[in-house]
C-alpha cells in the first residue's frame, strides 16, 4: 500500500469505527517511522486517533473501556483513546500524545485540534519528557545494538530520542516529529554520512535487513546517556507544572467537549 492509497481508505475505516463502536473521532494520524520521514518498502501503517463517545457513556457506573485496538494485519495497526485518557495523560505530558499532535501525516481533524492548543503548551513538561526519550534510547540501545550485527532501524529508535533530547533542551517545547528536521538542528555534523548512510539502507530495504554495528554512532549514544542522566539529577520535579495549573483548565475543556456529540 502507498501512503496516497491509505490517504483514501483511511478515513473510510474510521468512519465504521465511528459507527461500530458509537464515537466521535476528534483527530486521526499517522504514528511511528511513517511519520518520522524514515519507512521501509515493507513498513506497515500506524493510524492512532482520539475520540469522544456521548455524555452519558461517561456517567455510566460500568464504564467502557478508554482505547480501542483492532486487530493488527500486514497493512495497518490501529488504535486510539478516549477523550478522558487523552486529558489525563496530557495533565502526565506524555510525549506519545504529544507525537500524535504533531504528526506530518494527518488522516483526520476537527476544530478539537486547534482548542487544544493552549494545553498542550501549558502542560508540557520538559523533565517527564526527557526522561521517557532518555528511556526509550537505553532501553532501544541495551535490547539491540550490543551485538556484533544489528538492525539499521534500531539506532534510529535510539538516536531520535537522543536527538529529541538535545531539542528539548534547547528550545523547551515538544520535538519535531519528522526526523530530518531533528537533524538539521541536533545531530553532529561528523555523524551527517553515518546517518545519510543508514537512512538509505533503512528506506531502500525490507525491515529485517542487518548490518554490522558502528562504534562510533554507539559511543554518541552513550556519551549522551551519561549527559542527560547528569541533566536530569539536577533539574526540579518534572510535575511543578501541573501542580501549579491543576486539574481545572482539563476538567473544564472536558466537559466542554461532551457538550456535542
Amino acid at each position: 500500500m502507498t501512503q496516497d492509497v491509505m490517504n483514501d481508505l483511511v478515513p473510510k475505516k474510521l468512519k465504521k469505527i465511528e459507527d461500530e463502536y458509537d464515537i466521535k473521532i476528534l483527530l486521526a494520524v499517522e504514528s511511528g517511522s511513517r511519520a518520522w520521514g524514515f519507512a521501509s518498502p515493507d513498513s506497515d501503517f500506524d493510524v492512532r486517533f482520539i475520540y469522544k463517545r456521548p455524555r452519558n457513556k461517561y456517567l455510566e457506573l460500568n464504564p467502557n473501556r478508554d482505547v480501542i485496538e483492532l486487530p493488527i494485519n500486514d497493512t495497518w495497526d490501529i488504535n486510539g483513546w478516549d477523550l478522558n485518557k487523552t486529558l489525563i495523560l496530557l495533565y502526565k505530558s506524555n510525549p506519545t500524545l504529544f507525537e500524535w499532535f504533531g504528526s506530518p501525516i494527518r488522516y483526520y481533524k476537527t476544530d478539537f485540534c486547534d482548542e487544544i492548543k493552549p494545553l498542550l503548551t501549558n502542560y508540557f513538561s520538559v523533565k517527564n519528557t526527557l526522561h521517557h526519550y532518555l528511556s526509550t534510547a537505553k532501553h532501544d540501545y541495551k535490547q539491540f545494538l550490543q551485538s556484533e550485527t544489528v538492525n539499521p532501524k534500531k539506532y534510529f529508535y535510539a538516536l531520535r530520542p537522543i536527538l529529541a533530547c538535545n531539542w528539548i533542551l534547547e528550545h523547551e517545547t515538544p520535538p519535531p516529529v519528522l526526523f530530518d528536521t531533528l537533524c538539521k538542528e541536533t545531530l553532529p555534523i561528523p555523524l551527517k554520512s553515518t546517518i545519510d548512510y543508514l537512512l538509505d539502507i533503512k528506506i531502500n530495504n525490507p525491515e529485517k535487513t542487518t548490518i554490522n554495528a558502528i562504534p562510533y554512532l554507539n559511543g554518541y549514544l552513550k556519551d549522551n546517556f551519561f549527559k542527560f542522566d547528569d541533566i536530569l539529577k539536577n533539574m526540579p520535579n518534572g510535575y511543578e507544572h501541573t501542580w501549579s495549573l491543576g486539574w481545572e483548565p482539563l476538567n473544564e475543556f472536558f466537559i466542554k467537549n461532551l457538550e456535542t456529540f
